[in-house]
């Protein structure tokens, strides 16, 4: 059964839309327009849309451009979809028109809707819509919705894995492993040490990310249609960006130069970039846990990752490291996220970036997905066991353990002991008792893994 429509005007002429719909006719424009996916905007562009609205209405209370009742009844109506209510309304393509006046629009009608009643008329453009463009709004919004995402999911679900890894670095100081170069043995090497790099890694991620929050946290609006601010008062954008600070606790502020503010998106850039060294990072962890992991019977078989699920529908018993495969995924999209987002970023044309829409998507899935995937990897660390026994009989035949004898006995003696040890299946300190003069003592003492993995910047201990 076909659902009632209604007819409504705007400055095009008529449009019908669903008689139970909040939005109105700029947005059916734009739903009939833009057809090209399934993709809209993340519920977090539409919250940070909303939020402006809302700081804007307030502020135009205070300087009296607006009357009281509209006012606050646009502030109101905001803070519904703050909440999360209506979400069924935002239904704009992601690929619309550049500058994201399609989705502003859409949150225009949708207030206007529910701001105004029969006594009441609430005007999109004319009251919701005052003291702003879609040039100003839209970017402010990627920047707002970034920020809250990064400050309330991706920095706490940072550290969460940061006090996870740097737990397992102090239960497995003691725990020596061989350590390995282009996959092939190495110098012994703690697991906690080994560990010790993922913590240090995920912490200069974080530095690096609230580093960008600085320019982040910087707002074009004010701005309006080319960055002159026409038809907006000169304090408006600074006193948006003091209600918005009240709002969320977050102290955004108007940037310095509102041009570069609508006609670009470096911070955005700047942001994705480092979500990407974050992926990389998160790659490096998952590549090594699954290598650790390998086995049981045929792999590295160092560690043991928890079993989740069954990892074959015809090799029974078959467990797979299922956590780290997810977040490798993950990660990938976010690398692939970020060369849109590069892409998109270069097409600022003289005032304005008219790829507006496609970064905050692709931005705001990258944190979403990079601080779910941390909080599953907490998990995964938090639960893994080290296989000790199978690390220390790797280690006892690692020929490579001859390196500590080469400022006594020369790199060509050394080489020489190795590949007797490596062709006879034999540990290094029998063979090197037989071709060198050390005394077993002072052997067992230079090729102890426990000395060799002393960190020369840590203190003896």
């Amino acid at each position: 059964m076909a659902k009632k429509k209604i007819k409504v005007t705007d400055s095009m002429g008529t449009v019908e839309i669903p008689a139970d719909a909040l939005y109105q006719a700029q947005t059916q424009r734009a739903l009939d327009n833009f057809q090209i996916s399934s993709l809209r905007l993340p519920q977090s562009m539409i919250r940070a849309l909303s939020l402006i609205k809302k700081a804007c209405a307030e502020t135009n209370l205070d300087l009296e451009k607006i009357d009281q009742e509209r006012g606050h009844a646009i502030a109101q109506a905001a803070d519904l979809i703050i909440a999360g209510k209506h979400e069924d309304q935002f239904c704009v393509d992601v690929f619309q028109t550049g500058s994201g006046t399609s989705s502003n629009m859409n949150v225009n009608e949708v207030i206007a809707s529910l701001a105004s009643t029969r006594a009441l008329q609430v005007h999109p453009n004319d009251h919701v819509n005052m003291g702003q463009s879609s040039n100003d709004v839209f970017p402010s919004a990627i920047h707002i919705a970034a920020a809250e995402m990064i400050h309330e999911q991706l920095l706490p679900a940072s550290q969460m894995l940061e006090i996870a890894l740097e737990k397992r670095v102090d239960e497995h100081r003691k725990t020596i492993k061989t350590g390995r170069t282009h996959l092939m043995d190495a110098m012994p090497i703690s697991l906690g040490q080994e560990i010790s790099a993922w913590a240090s890694q995920l912490k200069n991620d974080r530095y690096r990310i609230q580093t960008a929050l600085s320019r982040l946290q910087q707002l074009a609006i004010g701005g309006t249609a080319v960055g002159t601010g026409i038809n907006t008062p000169p304090d408006f954008g600074q006193r948006v960006c003091e209600k918005l600070h009240a709002t969320t606790g977050i102290r955004f502020k108007q940037m310095e130069n509102l041009f570069e503010g609508l006609s670009t998106q470096n911070t955005a850039l700047e942001v994705s970039g480092q979500l990407r060294v974050m992926a990389t990072s998160l790659t490096k962890i998952c590549n090594d846990l699954r290598w650790m992991n390998s086995g049981p019977l045929t792999g590295l078989g160092e560690i043991r990752l928890e079993a989740l699920q069954p990892g074959s529908s015809i090799m029974p018993a078959k467990v797979n490291p299922v956590i780290p495969e997810a977040v490798l995924m993950a990660a990938a999209q976010v690398n692939g996220n970020d060369s849109t987002i590069a892409l998109a970023a270069q097409s600022g044309n003289f005032q304005l970036n008219v790829m507006l829409p496609v970064i905050a998507y692709n931005l705001l899935q990258s944190i979403e997905i990079l601080a779910n995937a941390i909080r599953h990897l907490v998990r995964v660390i938090e639960s893994m066991s080290a296989n000790s026994e199978n690390m220390a009989q790797n280690l006892s035949f690692n020929p490579i353990l001859v390196t500590a004898l080469n400022p006594i006995i020369g790199y060509q003696k050394a080489a020489e002991i190795a590949k007797a040890a490596l062709v006879q299946n034999r540990s290094i300190l029998e063979v090197a008792l037989e071709m060198t003069d050390i005394d077993e003592a002072r052997l067992k003492s230079l090729l102890d893994p426990a000395n060799l993995v002393k960190n020369q910047q840590e203190e003896p201990g």
